[in-house]
């Protein structure tokens, strides 16, 4: 049954390519026309391959979803399905063509990072609370909720939550924890793959290209890390917190810091290439065919060339945040990726 102060409504024609603007307005989840593929590599692989998104082409409402309990986290997706985080720790499972609702599961606590969704299952990463002073006892929970039903699959209990975002690749699920831990999980079955200790906080959205998982940490420094291991392959240090995730190409490696630099650097060894000043913090970055665009706490997006010229800018109605960043996907079926803050 659907939650009084929730429902969605139909706002127009469906189209099949577009920009993904998931948009808390008040009390309503906004969805644009949007086209969707399941992870990063994928979505650079369509847009290499000249899939991009025709921006010249006007956007409409499909329909909304309205809520009076929204979270600044990103939608997870799969081909047909949207699930929204929600405060109270609440997901709720929405077909991606019409808005109607599957089901609406409570987990508890409050939702700790932006969930993501594959085939079988949507996994979502929670925390029950701050330990008392001296009290020493876990706060964090990773859940491994059914596509269905929403029903719990599986569920592996944290030292201290995750943050920022999920990632998944390979049958294995990604993530970064505020006590500075690095994990890979089993998607099956939750077991830790490995760990790795960082020591700074993390509160961003992991990456997995090829062989390797990058993350950024809250003492600014972007880590790239051997998928199969968790073994440190090399850092990069900036003078912010790195919280977007990566874009690749190439062999080179994208990303924003909140010292108001897009940086370039090598993905094999972590070599600057080259970086352009912003505005302000820099809060996601995402390949779009030949182009990045780049969103700044300065209420601006930037287009820049893979090279570094700047191309364009333009002035946002509000801030994009990095655990809400934008998308620009072409494939078979529409879902929803981003939010603006």
């Amino acid at each position: 049954m659907t939650h009084p102060a929730e429902r969605s409504q139909m706002m127009g024609p469906w189209l099949t390519t577009g920009l993904v603007i998931g948009t808390m307005v008040g009390s309503g989840i906004f969805m644009l026309p949007v086209s969707l593929a399941q992870t990063i590599d994928k979505i650079n692989a369509h847009l290499i391959a000249g899939d991009g998104v025709d921006f010249s082409q006007p956007l409409t409402i499909s329909w909304r979803y309205e809520s009076n309990s929204t979270l600044n986290l990103t939608p997870a997706f799969d081909d047909e399905r949207i699930y929204l985080p929600l405060a109270g720790g609440t997901i709720v499972s929405l077909m991606g063509a019409s808005g109607q609702l599957n089901w609406r599961s409570e987990v508890g606590g409050e939702l700790s990072a932006s969930p993501i969704a594959d085939q079988r299952a949507v996994y979502v990463a929670s925390e029950t609370g701050k330990p008392e002073s001296g009290a020493r006892r876990a706060t964090g929970a990773l859940r491994s909720l059914g596509r269905e039903g929403g029903v719990t699959q599986w569920m592996r209990t944290l030292a201290m939550p995750l943050r920022g975002g999920l990632a998944l690749s390979n049958g294995k699920l990604f993530g970064g924890g505020s006590d500075g831990t690095i994990y890979a999980f089993d998607s099956a079955n939750g077991q830790a793959l490995w760990t790795r200790e960082y020591g700074s906080p993390f509160n961003s959205q992991p990456v997995v290209s090829g062989a390797h998982v990058y993350i950024g940490s809250e003492d600014g420094t972007l880590l790239a890390l051997d998928e199969q291991t968790g073994k440190l392959l090399w850092h990069y240090k900036t003078k912010g917190a790195v919280r977007g995730a990566v874009a690749n190409g190439n062999d080179i490696v994208y990303f924003g810091s909140g010292d108001g630099y897009v940086y370039a650097v090598n993905a094999s060894d972590g070599r600057l290439l080259w970086r352009k000043r912003t505005g302000a913090g820099v809060e996601a970055v995402v390949r779009t065919n030949e182009e990045l665009l780049v969103a700044s706490l300065d209420n601006f997006v930037y287009k820049y060339s893979l090279t570094g010229a700047r191309l364009w800018k333009r002035r946002l109605p509000g801030r994009i945040s990095s655990s809400a960043s934008p998308a620009v996907i072409r494939a078979t079926s529409v879902q929803v990726l981003s939010g603006a803050a």
